[in-house]
């Protein structure tokens, strides 16, 4: 084969944050007029212009995808020789210092399938703005540094936009005697264009208020269409509580007098958090308890709350460029997952946060797009919208929370909030609030902005004569443009247990040098070490630790993360231990299943954390740890390791089930949720002793549950074994709920992770199913994504998985580039699978790679993960 020609991924253009300059022209007000039409969408934008010091410049304003109808500065239409159209940008020859410009456009949102700028949703119209989609809908300097109030006025035919909303307060609303009608919204306060918003349709909703720490009273809308409006009282409650929250947390209050949310079936993201109008996937705001699990629950709970603290986060302090996307996205998670974890199980949040650390950050790190939080360089910013940005930058924040404390950090908050307000700033000026609230050095902590990778911490223990010596060596592996790193500052939080199970020593180790020891003496024997307790930093951790220790800290640990993870590093150590052998052994698998015993006889308070200390970990995770890996071996093992325990356990897992089943009525209170998880983990090991009698019992609960938690637990443990009425299962479910989009995405999601062997032709004719739908990212994760998770489909060793993936992602690229790409970064790590994956999953690449006119989403991903 021809080697590939890979120096077309230097086009588009790499932008650099080394070349950033200020922006050369401000606009301080923008007034925008939108007449929506049928197909059309007519755009009048008035916007004041101001030179930007002193400069001789053309105005260069962002746009494309739609059509100039007019152009006036300063009221005089402008000559041709005055001005030039290119495909990306309008350019404005003026030597004015201060002028006002005109710019009329129009442009067909139903025919907008990226989803990005204005487009329509279920026949309503919408807009995504960020990262760059207002240049979409008007001629505009689309960089988050041009912060401008925003007046903007809507008109529609009233009969099909009843709804007409943006940003701000509403200041007025008018009938038209031609039967349209037009709604003038607001925004006092200046913001980037990628917050501006629209929504104008057929919605209802539902409204309620709350009353600011301050006396303000505030209007709070939740529109959806007609048939969804009464799944959104979780939705409002999570408002309600995210708000008494950010006041008593932050003492962040609302500052304006209605606050809007709007959800809507095709959206590229989870939820965005434009000025006073958030637009939401309506997967992050519909439930009840017949078509919502408690996960979805939970994440309405999270993404509602993310958004809204956003306000100031994000909206109020904004980013000065797109390399700041941290400054906003990682904080607010940080803030968001604290929000969870008071309104719920604080271990059990810290323990699904890790989690997904783990099975895509790491992973992240360890491949072609591997980057620092903040980035030095892009392509295609759509593509930064990463784990490493929102995850591992909420790790980042909660290291600054760990090493000042809650007083200092919020100290450094208020400062920040304070001297920042209404400016597009730095992670530079947020750190550098944090030293001046706290009076400290962070010189060293700032490398965690700027080198990527995932710290591995070696320790090693020395013990001798009442004296324990720790020694920690820290290092972090090559990544792309960084093959040397600097030592970082991680905080280590750490406990001494004695073998009787008393807590000796508690501290949180700032651990700053490439090789540094920690020594305690007066021991009277050798203590049992407990390391990274709450996961205090985003690092891989070896500690020699034997089998006998572990199981000593499940059972006495007082930090529930951390009794986890002793109980998942055993686990790991078997499992790890006989993908090297090929198979488990007796005395190996004896150790876990004493520790799952004696974890059984003395289980947890909390049994939402007793349910997944009784998980092993992912397949994605093991895979993540084996270099050269087989990852359809790791799944035969785990499997293995499950069936086992399922019928050495068999009684005990009973036992569990039936004393956690007995709650009648559906609550979602921590305990009724944790209640469920417990039972429903028990049901799975059940279901897999492959017994006809807890078939039987999955499908009771199947058929008699009263919410979908349970019926969709027994559901999945059901079509992912050998029940053998399952085809009947699966046409039953539908039946019940293909007037549910969103359950519809749980029925095509749990197909497309069947370990059946039949599974890839299964994912074939779901593709061609009539609720499935290309055009809806909802649909694409729930089958395709949800495919590439399933590690005997996709990889299987013909490479007919892969093939199918990457046809998909040819599909998709013409339609949505923003989810093609993310499809694609699937293959990123293909360099680390054993053959014939690894041979296979190239020629995929490769292949992609040969498609003309490849969005440069999807071109940027490619071409780096074949460079890798």
């Amino acid at each position: 084969m021809t080697e590939l020609d890979l120096t077309r991924s230097l086009e588009p253009a790499t932008v650099y944050l080394k070349d950033y300059r200020k922006p050369d022209f401000l606009v301080p007000t923008v007034d925008l007029t939108i007449t929506l039409s049928g197909e059309l969408a007519t755009v009048v934008s008035v916007i004041s212009v101001i030179r930007n010091d002193i400069h001789q410049r053309s105005v260069v304003l962002d746009g494309e995808k739609m059509d100039l109808l007019g152009l006036k500065l300063n009221g005089r239409i402008l000559a041709d020789n005055e001005f030039e159209l290119e495909a990306q940008c309008l350019v404005i020859f003026t030597d004015l210092n201060e002028f006002e410009l005109e710019i009329t456009t129009q442009l067909k949102p139903s025919l907008n399938t990226e989803l990005s700028g204005l487009y329509k949703s279920s026949g309503n119209f919408c807009t995504q703005c960020e990262a760059e989609g207002f240049r979409r809908i008007t001629y505009f300097p689309d960089r988050p540094d041009v912060l401008s109030v925003y007046t903007v006025t809507l008109i529609a035919e009233k009969s099909e936009c009843p709804i007409l909303l943006s940003n701000g307060n509403l200041i007025s609303s008018d009938d038209n005697s031609d039967g349209t009608h037009l709604a003038c919204w607001h925004d006092p306060h200046p913001k980037p264009c990628y917050l501006f918003a629209l929504v104008a349709g057929n919605l209802k909703y539902i409204s309620d208020h709350f009353v600011t720490a301050s006396g303000q009273k505030v209007e709070l809308n939740i529109y959806t269409q007609e048939h969804n409006i009464g799944k959104c009282d979780h939705a409002m409650k999570a408002l309600k509580d995210s708000m008494v929250w950010d006041e008593q947390n932050y003492g962040r209050e609302y500052d304006l007098s209605i606050y809007n949310i709007v959800a809507v079936d095709d959206f590229n993201m989870g939820a965005m958090e434009n000025k006073g109008l958030n637009v939401f996937n309506s997967k992050y705001v519909l439930a009840d308890q017949q078509t919502a699990t408690d996960t979805d629950f939970e994440g309405i709970e999270s993404v509602i709350g993310h958004e809204y603290f956003h306000n100031w986060s994000g909206n109020r302090v904004t980013c000065r460029d797109w390399f700041q996307l941290s400054l906003k996205e990682g904080f607010t998670v940080f803030r968001d997952q604290e929000f969870s974890a008071d309104m719920g199980s604080r271990a059990v949040k810290r323990i699904r946060d890790v989690q997904t650390l783990r099975a895509y950050q790491f992973k992240e790190d360890a491949g072609p797009m591997s980057h620092p939080i903040r980035p030095e360089s892009y392509q295609e910013i759509n593509n930064f919208y990463t784990v490493t940005i929102y995850e591992k930058g909420a790790e980042v924040i909660r290291m600054l929370h760990s090493l000042l404390g809650a007083k200092g950090f919020r100290n450094g908050t208020d400062l920040y909030f304070s001297k920042f307000d209404g400016q597009a700033v730095t992670t530079e000026d947020f750190v550098g609030c944090m030293e001046a609230a706290n009076n400290t050095d962070l010189s060293q902590f700032r490398r965690w902005y700027t080198q990527s990778g995932t710290p591995t911490v070696n320790v090693e223990q020395e013990y001798q004569d009442g004296r324990l010596i720790i020694t920690m060596i820290q290092s972090c592996p090559p990544t792309p443009n960084q093959p040397t790193k600097e030592p970082f500052q991680i905080p280590i939080k750490m406990a001494l247990f004695s073998s009787q199970g008393t807590k000796i020593e508690e501290e949180t180790l700032s651990l700053t040098q490439a090789r540094q020891k920690f020594v305690y003496d007066g021991l009277s024997d050798k203590p049992i070490l407990s390391l990274l307790r709450d996961f205090s930093a985003p690092i891989k951790l070896t500690v020699s630790r034997t089998d006998e220790e572990l199981s000593r800290l499940i059972k006495i640990d007082d930090n529930g993360f951390s009794r986890w993870e002793a109980m998942q590093e055993l686990s790991l150590r078997i499992i790890i231990e006989a993908l090297e052998s090929e198979s488990i052994s007796d005395e190996a698998y004896s150790v876990l299943l004493v520790a799952l015993t004696s974890l059984i006889e003395s289980p947890p308070e909390d049994k939402a954390i007793y349910s997944e200390m009784l998980s092993l970990p992912s397949a994605s995770y093991i895979t993540s740890l084996v270099e050269n890996v087989d990852p359809i071996k790791v799944v035969e093992v785990r499997e293995a390791c499950i069936t086992r325990l399922s019928r050495d356990l068999e009684s005990q897992f009973h036992v569990i089930y039936a004393s956690n089943n007995q709650r009648a009525e559906f609550s979602l209170s921590a305990d009724a949720m944790a209640e469920r998880a417990l039972k429903n983990t028990a049901l799975s090991y059940l279901v897999a002793t492959d017994q006809a009698a807890y078939h039987a019992l999955a499908s009771h609960q199947y058929h008699m549950a009263n919410n979908m938690t349970d019926r969709l637990a027994a559901f999945a443990a059901l079509i992912q074994s050998n029940y053998p009425d399952r085809n009947v299962l699966v046409e039953h479910f539908y039946d019940q709920w293909s007037d549910q989009a969103l359950v519809m995405d749980k029925w095509f999601a749990l197909q497309a992770t069947s370990p059946r062997l039949s599974v890839l032709e299964e994912v074939r004719r779901l593709s061609s199913h009539p609720s499935f739908s290309l055009n809806n990212p909802n649909k694409v994760r729930s089958l395709v994504g949800a495919f590439t998770s399933n590690p005997r489909g996709f990889h299987r060793k013909d490479g007919a998985g892969y093939e199918y993936l990457i046809g998909k992602i040819i599909e998709l690229n013409k339609i949505n580039p923003q989810v093609a790409a993310r499809l694609t970064g699937t293959f990123n790590n293909w360099k680390s699978f054993s053959e014939p994956h690894r041979s296979l999953m190239k020629a995929q690449l490769e292949r992609l790679f040969n498609q003309k006119d490849l969005a440069k989403d999807v071109s940027e991903i490619v071409s780096k993960a074949l460079q890798n």
